[in-house]
């Protein structure tokens, strides 16, 4: 497992002083599926919080569509691509997240596969929001328009290889059979991997795979 503690140094250093501008602290954490964006956002939460810094973490999952939508468009097969996620609420609910007021998020039940709508409050009080997902510095509409909404914007940059092995791995841990994790993760977390490495913007911090800062 990679140590997280000179990424975690690095990010908490660059924040702290963030702080004191009259918005929130809009943190991104953009990277392909199996990046690490979770395991670093919560991390970080952890540290801002224990540092008397009041911090919640917005994955970018509570914005997928239903299933029955994207049944309903032919997309279930490629859930997880960009065009199944309400992007647009996505936009709007980051610039909502830029108000110190409480604004009320969905959150993603992996369990069940779904979106919960009004799960879950960002208080006012939180002085930074760190949010984490795949399109997060995505070059299409309508995720560029977060670009401007970023505080700070974080990228892992990962090699595909390592990236393909991790998702066959994810599969397997949710008891998938070899084969069938392995289809599952070619068929549409790798394309959408290779998606977001292809049309990436510009981040204000880059991490690579050992969690050496490559900007």
């Amino acid at each position: 497992m990679i140590d997280l503690t000179r990424q975690i140094n690095h990010l908490s250093d660059l924040i702290q002083p963030l702080r004191d501008g009259p918005a929130r602290v809009i943190v991104a954490i953009a990277g392909p599926p199996a990046s690490g964006k979770t395991t670093l956002a919560e991390e970080l939460a952890r540290r801002l919080n224990a540092q008397k810094c009041l911090t919640a973490v917005v994955p970018q999952d509570g914005f997928h569509l239903d299933n029955a939508v994207l049944e309903a468009r032919g997309e279930l097969a490629r859930k997880g691509a960009p065009q199944t996620f309400d992007g647009a609420g996505f936009v709007h609910c980051v610039r909502r997240l830029k108000e110190r007021s409480d604004v009320v998020v969905p959150v993603f039940d992996r369990a069940r596969d779904m979106a919960i709508a009004g799960a879950r409050v960002i208080p006012a009080q939180a002085d930074v929001v760190i949010v984490e997902g795949n399109y997060l510095l995505f070059d299409a509409a309508p995720w560029f328009n977060l670009t401007p909404l970023w505080t700070l914007s974080v990228r892992l940059d990962v090699p595909l290889p390592e990236l393909r092995g991790r998702l066959i791995q994810r599969w397997l841990g949710h008891g998938l059979s070899r084969a069938a994790a392995t289809g599952r993760a070619t068929s549409n977390d790798v394309p959408n991997a290779q998606a977001v490495m292809a049309q990436a913007l510009p981040a204000d911090v880059t991490f690579g795979l050992d969690g050496a800062i490559l900007t």
